[in-house]
């Protein structure tokens, strides 16, 4: 087994040995910071800061890093284009879309919830549509982390997906954090999706 993520230690290693991609979504950029829709990218910012490694490789229109048989990114190619970044990185390697896992928030989930999937629809998300478009394929797992539904019917979707968080909310989704550290650890040491799901949907 190519990765023990729990060794902070461990180098990076080849190109040629990298099984898995780990895709955190959200939109480049200062004006995103702590926005709604970059739940994904704190989601690896968290990762990376906890296990000391740096995502600072520009490489498949993204910020990456390789530790341990995974490449995580962060597409640079905004929300709605990260499909684009995504498959390219997965031809490159060869990997196949059961490991590649997608990151993503979810309005439907109340703030902080994580939730698991095996596959399917896009659900709305745009960047998962974009995955799934680019990819060809909607059997690649992902974990979606809730960020609220809008406060109001009137309230502008977009709006709504690229406000900051609240410092309550703030509070709740730092909280969520090792969850998905855990799914992401739990799935790169080859857990099945079904028993991630278990302890965590």
């Amino acid at each position: 087994m190519f990765f023990r993520f729990r060794n902070k230690n461990k180098d990076n290693i080849s190109d040629s040995k990298i099984k898995y991609i780990i895709a955190g979504l959200g939109n480049p950029g200062e004006k995103y910071l702590d926005t709604r829709h970059n739940a994904g990218f704190l989601a690896l910012d968290y990762i990376s800061k906890e296990y000391n490694f740096k995502i600072n490789t520009v490489k498949f229109k993204s910020i990456c890093a390789t530790k341990s048989g995974a490449l995580f990114m962060k597409p640079q190619t905004y929300m709605n284009n990260s499909g684009e970044a995504v498959s390219e990185a997965a031809r490159f390697y060869k990997i196949p879309p059961e490991n590649i896992l997608v990151i993503s928030d979810d309005i439907s989930l109340p703030v902080g919830k994580v939730r698991i999937k095996k596959g399917g629809s896009d659900g709305g998300q745009k960047g998962l549509k974009s995955i799934i478009y680019h990819l060809s394929d909607d059997g690649f797992p992902r974990i979606k982390i809730g960020i609220g539904d809008k406060p109001h019917p009137d309230y502008e979707l977009a709006d709504w997906v690229l406000s900051k968080f609240s410092k309550e909310d703030d509070k709740i989704i730092s909280e969520s954090l090792p969850k998905v550290y855990d799914c992401v650890d739990m799935f790169l040491h080859e857990t099945p999706i079904e028993k991630i799901q278990n302890k965590y949907n």
